[in-house]
């Protein structure tokens, strides 16, 4: 089969390796349909690493997919031959003590589809899955949507984790996928004013016809001043969506005494950096959001009934052959991107 493996700092290219095999009893083979380019599978394109994940090339990156079922284990109950199925691609072990308590997300064994150390990604012609990562849906959705249910979970868990209130004030500092989806997981769980930030215009005007109270461009304007003529009291909770320093600074001063800050991007560097002074006097809490828990269906469930829509994330589409041009705009901030889709 074909796979896209990274072969240096921005470099891949297509090529052959041995067809997947089922192993296990549990294990499914899947005909990749779409996949999705995440901001991570970007660090290790322009990087080679995300903190002490270093990738060893060659190495096949890429874990927002959807696609069809081809065959399975002889011990598979949860999908069969033919269906469509979103896949979450964290391997959990279901073992260890993380596990157990309910928290399979920090499994201390956990294998995630497109991570250095533990499995290669789906930018290839078939992968093989656990059943138990797999999530058949109906005809109702496309495989955009079951693709695109990878980063609408981890804005789902992200504001679950922060419990806003139904009359919170929010602020999300970067409108890229992650940011969209947020916003779109508040729209359930809780905030009623927006204030989103973005260095692209483009996405700021997404974000303006998605609903949101006020959106800024930190180049262009003072986000800080502009946000408290809207929100005198300040903001309940502020969720850093870009990985960016100067995003973390400007959430502690927009943050109300007792406020919450939700760290979700990934940044370049290995440390972020907090003032002591103000963080103490307005006892502000972080919360650090590590990928989602038990958040998949829920929002499949959304998205299949109508109550949310994930299809305005897309914003390019791209053939299987011109991955790396689909990596390069990304990796550019190009033409306004939001999410580039692979279709295979």
């Amino acid at each position: 089969m074909k796979a896209f493996k990274l072969t240096g700092i921005r470099e891949m290219r297509l090529v052959t390796v041995p067809d997947p095999k089922i192993v296990s009893d549990h294990d499914v083979l899947i005909k990749m349909k779409t996949v999705g380019v995440c901001g991570s599978d970007i660090h290790y394109y322009t990087t080679g690493k995300i903190g002490s994940q270093v990738v060893n090339y060659p190495f096949t990156v890429g874990h927002e997919g959807a696609g069809q079922v081809i065959k399975t284990g002889s011990a598979v109950s949860r999908v069969k031959p033919g269906d469509k199925v979103a896949i979450d691609p964290a391997m959990p072990c279901y073992e260890c003590d993380q596990c157990k308590a309910g928290r399979t997300h920090t499994c201390r064994n956990l294998s995630f589809l497109g991570t250095p150390g533990q499995a290669e990604g789906c930018l290839s012609e078939y992968i093989v899955m656990p059943e138990k990562s797999l999530f058949p849906v109906s005809g109702k959705l496309s495989y955009d949507d079951c693709a695109l249910s990878e980063p609408l979970s981890i804005g789902y868990y992200a504001v679950k984790q922060a419990s806003p209130s139904k009359n919170a004030s929010i602020g999300i500092l970067g409108f890229g996928p992650i940011g969209m989806s947020v916003f779109l997981s508040s729209q359930f769980l809780g905030g009623k004013e927006f204030m989103v930030t973005d260095k692209i215009d483009d996405r700021l005007e997404l974000a303006k016809k998605t609903g949101v109270d006020y959106t800024g461009n930190p180049l262009k304007t003072n986000i800080i001043q502009d946000i408290r003529k809207h929100c005198k009291n300040l903001l309940d909770v502020v969720y850093e969506c870009c990985g960016q320093q100067e995003a973390v600074d400007q959430a502690i001063d927009l943050l109300k005494p007792g406020g919450k800050l939700m760290i979700i991007g990934i940044p370049e560097t290995d440390t972020w950096k907090f003032s002591v002074d103000k963080l103490r006097h307005k006892e502000i809490t972080i919360v650090n959001v590590r990928r989602q828990n038990e958040c998949v269906q829920p929002v499949l469930d959304l998205i299949e009934t109508g109550q949310t829509n994930v299809s305005e994330m897309v914003t390019h589409r791209f053939s299987f052959s011109d991955t790396k041009k689909a990596f390069d705009l990304v990796a550019g901030y190009s033409d306004g991107v939001m999410k580039a889709m692979i279709d295979f």
